[in-house]
């Protein structure tokens, strides 16, 4: 696992713990409950940046979502909860 979230409930932003990769680009995909894709990221990671933030989800309803991080062929999902 590269990568794991630092909490599972998020209000506007997502932080998510990034562990040391040979690969540096990531691509992050969140997903609603239905499978809808709501937000898509791809960003260039920096030498040992320890983690990722995903700012702007201010605007999502409230609801049970899936955040798909995929570096290469290495892939996790994770369960998310937006709450207030």
């Amino acid at each position: 696992m590269f990568a794991k979230v630092r909490s599972s409930t998020f209000i506007d932003t997502l932080k998510v713990e990034l562990a040391s990769t040979s690969r540096n680009s990531l691509k992050a995909v969140l997903r609603d409950d239905a499978g809808t894709i709501c937000r898509n990221y791809e960003t260039n990671l920096e030498i040992g940046q320890p983690e990722l933030t995903l700012k702007g989800l201010n605007d999502l309803p409230y609801g049970v979502y899936t955040l798909v991080l995929s570096q290469g062929e290495d892939e996790v999902r994770l369960r998310m909860v937006k709450r207030v």
